[in-house]
């Protein structure tokens, strides 16, 4: 076990945290979690780089504890009425679609890479944005207009469909490759 991968596994373990902060409307502890969590991410892939810690298994933690903690955000804060339902359906449908591809493709024996790519990482950092400014806006009532939310749930649900997108025309492209 090394650092970086720790940080993941600690990112990981601050998604039931999350929850809880969210079902509690504490949402200032669940923010600082946000925070926490953020720095986590990015000083665990720094680390990996810079101590050579890159492991395949920090290549699949890094990403998971990513889609917990986002997924959760979302469905909590959609339950509870604060983000509309239909971008917490977009986003959960394409982590969905995701992971149905690497199955499939673990099922066909068929080697993959798990390489995100920049639009990728791009609509992750929109998707935190997007918790983030929820969270400080239900805090900080008025910080955010209605309808500065709903055009950053537009980019958000924008970008979510083009990584889906991205992801589901470069896996064919690899399968059309293999086959």
């Amino acid at each position: 076990m090394n650092i970086p991968n720790f940080l993941s596994l600690l990112r990981i373990l601050f998604v039931p945290v999350m929850v809880i902060f969210l079902i509690g409307d504490a949402f200032v502890k669940a923010l600082i979690v946000l925070v926490i969590s953020g720095l986590t991410d990015a000083l665990d892939g720094f680390l990996a780089r810079i101590l050579n810690q890159q492991t395949t298994l920090g290549a699949y933690l890094d990403p998971i504890a990513d889609k917990a903690l986002l997924a959760s955000c979302f469905v909590t804060l959609a339950i509870k009425g604060i983000i509309p339902v239909w971008l917490t359906v977009i986003v959960i449908s394409r982590d969905f679609i995701i992971l149905f591809g690497v199955a499939v493709l673990s099922m066909m024996s068929i080697p993959f890479e798990m390489r995100p790519a920049f639009v990728s990482k791009v609509t992750t950092a929109v998707q935190l944005l997007t918790i983030f400014s929820v969270l400080v806006s239900q805090r900080l009532m008025g910080i955010f207009t209605e309808q500065g939310l709903m055009i950053l749930y537009w980019v958000t649900a924008f970008f979510t469909i083009i990584s889906g997108l991205n992801y589901m025309f470069r896996r064919v492209k690899l399968n059309s490759a293999r086959v």
